[in-house]
This record gives structure tokens, C-alpha cells and sequence, in this order.
């Protein structure tokens, strides 16, 4: 591999881990990538300077201010958006066209087709644990990067999907966010509790949603 596409794809990964994991400093990139520390700034202030990451300094009890690295909003570029131009403009042509009463009914219509597939690949039967990780594949697969992580409770989980890939939709129908969240609901069964905790349209560096069982 020439060193130009080695740098390239240590770039690609420092987003990603600031992108599934959040703030990171410099050294614990480091760490994760096997280099050191001057290695992985020099790989920072090269993103920074392309405005993809910036950093903010948080305050220690004992020695300098430690720098934690993070994406910027110009950083999404990088990761699935779905056609964001296309669908904002596809959903302002529906409204403008049919009124609201037709977008819900194309909602509807998702909503249904989304059941249909996801029904297929996800038994009902299952116990939860395996019913969130096939979730979880389903999502990652459409570029939401899910995860299903260990809740704070004894039978708690986090399903977190670190990316949106339909964000700029969202922002402009509110019904997608509200029906995925219904279709949660309706495809983990009913006596499935859900809560949304974090939210990327309310500013949160990622969706998370907290899981657990009557």
C-alpha cells in the first residue's frame, strides 16, 4: 500500500471512531491505531485544517487541559446521507403536490414496506438480545452504523445508531423520525418498553434508543 493511501485510510478511520465513539483524545487514537501520539496528531491538524474535526479542551483536577477531538457538521459528507438533496426536494414536491394528508400517506406506505422486510429477517419468537442484534445488521446495512450496547439495568440494552443517513429528510418531515420509532415498537413486540434517550435532531451526536422487557 503507498503511503498516500495509507495516510488516507488512517484519516477514514479516525473519523469513524470519532463518529461511532465520540470526543477522543490524541492519545487514545493513538492507542487504538498501533502509533504514536505525534503520528496521530499530525493526522488531526491535517483534518482539522480541512475542516472535518475540531477540538475542545476539557479541564483536569491535575496537569493540562486534555484535547478532545470531534467531527464537525461538514464532516457528514463523508458518511451515507441517502440523496439528501434529492430527498428534501422529493418531500417538498409530495407536501406542495398532495398536502400533508399525502406525505402521511407515503409515511404510511414506508411504514408498511419497512414491517414487510424487516418482519422477514426478524423472527418473533426470538429472544430479545437476538431480535436487537438482527436489528442492528438491518440498520448498519441502510448506514445508520448501529450498535446494541449493555444497558445501565440488569435487562436493559442501548440500541444507538451512530449515523443518519436520511438526516436532512428528517429535517424536513418529522413524520420519519416518529415512524421509525413506531416501527421499533411494532417489529420488537409489544411487551417491549422503548425510549428514545438521544436524538441527532435535537443535537445529540447520535441516535439511542434504551430497550428493555416487561
Amino acid at each position: 500500500m503507498t503511503r498516500k493511501k495509507t495516510t488516507e485510510k488512517t484519516r477514514s478511520r479516525i473519523l469513524l471512531v470519532l463518529k461511532k465513539d465520540g470526543p477522543q483524545e490524541a492519545g487514545e487514537l493513538a492507542q487504538q491505531f498501533g502509533i504514536t501520539d505525534m503520528a496521530v496528531r499530525l493526522h488531526l491538524y491535517a483534518l482539522e485544517e480541512q475542516g472535518d474535526i475540531y477540538y475542545c479542551t476539557l479541564a483536569r483536577p491535575k496537569g493540562r487541559p486534555a484535547k478532545l477531538w470531534q467531527l464537525t457538521e461538514q464532516a457528514n459528507v463523508h458518511f451515507p446521507n441517502a440523496h439528501a438533496e434529492f430527498s428534501t426536494g422529493l418531500i417538498s414536491s409530495v407536501t406542495e403536490v398532495f398536502g400533508e394528508q399525502g406525505m402521511e400517506k407515503l409515511l404510511d406506505v414506508r411504514f408498511r414496506d419497512q414491517m414487510a422486510d424487516y418482519g422477514e429477517q426478524i423472527s418473533s419468537s426470538s429472544p430479545l438480545k437476538d431480535k436487537l442484534e438482527t436489528l442492528a445488521a438491518i440498520r448498519s446495512r441502510e448506514g445508520y452504523m448501529a450498535d446494541i450496547l449493555p444497558g445501565t439495568g440488569q435487562n436493559d440494552y442501548l440500541l444507538v445508531e451512530n449515523n443518519c443517513p436520511v438526516c436532512e429528510a428528517a429535517k424536513s418531515c418529522s413524520g420519519i423520525c416518529a415512524r421509525e420509532f413506531d416501527l421499533f415498537k411494532e417489529i420488537l413486540g409489544k411487551d417491549v418498553n422503548i425510549k428514545r434517550s438521544e436524538h441527532i435532531m435535537k443535537g445529540a451526536r447520535r441516535c439511542a434508543y434504551i430497550i428493555s422487557e416487561d
